[in-house]
């Protein structure tokens, strides 16, 4: 979280969280291969599949295979002026698939070493991700109140007022929060009765301001996923919870709501800019998703190369939608999965969105549905904001995703050994 949170472009960043999750899978041999005897075959499969495609696009090719591939005329012209025309990988910029392969590391470790771990040992690491969510909104409410003067781990992209924490990226700030949220719904209270759950509401309610503050206008709208999860958990339990307990979650309530009406009528222009973020056009991403279309069908089916849309679209960019800065992403992962993999990634994410349905489905009457179901809210919080944004395009976010479906994994396994 602390350095994993900038993206691509930060290359040294990212290859201090690679090592340290090379360093912890030497470490946990054993864990690591007991996740691929343990684990369902589908989940095995389309896990390995996803680890092998960037390194298939890297294998070389004889001149007349990569000839056939579509979209490489100018690649072929190109080289042919330059008198290479030898064997070359599939993907057009083997340094970004290269990239793009490593960038798998860290994530892989998380999730095959907490595949087996206890539920203890899971419920901690949420409260570790919950806390680390807290130290964003701490980190982020410096940055607010300096207008972005302190506290920026990414300064190059100032924008004043708004709550980036340990991100580059505030979209990536806020699903990252409602990440926390989730996981806040599931986790069991650290103290019993009235201040564990004080404590809940509290941390839950901060979260929610700090999503705010990042002024992602989809981060605010997925919001309403934990708060659904929290609302369905609230009324299954109402009638096994004693008038006590209901009395001190209502205290609890009104406390937060006071603090969270103090804050925001100290900073109602920050909450009066958020919310006008969504008055706001999209049509500069219209026209980006316009042009990448085109890109995809060009180089449709086999694709141009995992990691390489920001090379190739610049061939293919309208010059009336031209601005004075690269467009970096396609602000849809479907659409820049389908232009850097092509039919072969789209199998893929269908893969993964079949095995995370069947997992939890499977988890309803596992003692650990709420854990597990808490994984599958962030999963489609993740999902759902891959349609105008880029998730996870950063080491953090992936291995927040990892643990998710570790979580999802914990259900199946507690079911396993009730039925043993």
């Amino acid at each position: 979280m602390i350095a994993g949170g900038g993206g691509v472009a930060y290359g040294f960043a990212n290859l201090a969280v690679q090592l340290c999750a090379l360093a912890v899978l030497a470490l946990n041999r054993e864990a690591f291969k007991g996740f691929w005897h343990d684990a369902p075959r589908p989940l095995a499969i389309v896990l390995a599949a996803t680890l092998a495609l960037p390194l298939l696009q890297l294998v070389p090719l004889p001149p007349g295979a990569w000839h056939s591939l579509p979209g490489r005329e100018l690649a072929e012209a190109a080289r042919q002026a330059a008198a290479a025309d030898g064997w070359y990988a599939l993907t057009l910029d083997r340094n970004r698939t290269l990239v793009a392969a490593t960038g798998l590391i860290a994530p892989l470790a998380v999730l095959t070493i907490a595949w087996n771990l206890p539920r203890r040992d899971l419920a901690w690491l949420g409260w570790l991700i919950v806390g680390l969510g807290l130290a964003n909104f701490l980190l982020g409410a410096v940055q607010v109140l300096s207008s972005g003067q302190s506290g920026l781990l990414y300064p190059e992209n100032p924008m004043p007022g708004v709550l980036f924490g340990s991100f580059a990226n505030r979209n990536s700030t806020g699903i990252f929060l409602v990440t926390c949220l989730a996981l806040l719904v599931a986790l069991p209270q650290l103290w019993r009765g009235g201040p564990g759950t004080a404590f809940k509401i509290g941390t839950g309610a901060a979260l929610a301001i700090g999503v705010v503050l990042t002024q992602s206008r989809t981060a605010m709208v997925l919001v309403a996923l934990p708060v659904l999860l929290a609302a369905i958990r609230l009324a299954l339990r109402r009638q096994a919870m004693d008038k006590r307990g209901l009395a001190a979650i209502c205290a609890a309530l009104a406390l937060v709501s006071l603090g969270t009406l103090s804050v925001m009528s100290l900073a109602d222009t920050r909450l009066d800019t958020s919310l006008a973020r969504f008055s706001q056009s999209d049509e500069a991403r219209f026209s980006l998703w316009e042009d990448a279309s085109y890109t995809a069908q060009k180089y449709w089916p086999a694709g141009a190369g995992t990691g390489t849309f920001d090379e190739v679209f610049q061939a293919d960019e309208s010059l009336e939608n031209l601005t004075e800065r690269r467009a970096g992403r396609a602000h849809n992962d479907y659409l820049e999965l389908a232009i850097e993999a092509g039919l072969p990634g789209l199998l893929l994410l269908a893969g993964w969105l079949a095995l995370v349905a069947w997992l939890t489905f499977a988890a309803r009457r596992s003692e650990l549905r709420w854990q597990a179901w808490s994984g599958s809210a962030i999963l489609a919080a993740v999902a759902l904001q891959s349609l105008v944004d880029y998730p996870l395009r950063n080491q953090a976010m992936l291995c927040i995703v990892a643990f998710a479906l570790a979580l999802l994994g914990s259900a199946r396994r507690s079911e396993e050994a009730q039925q043993s």
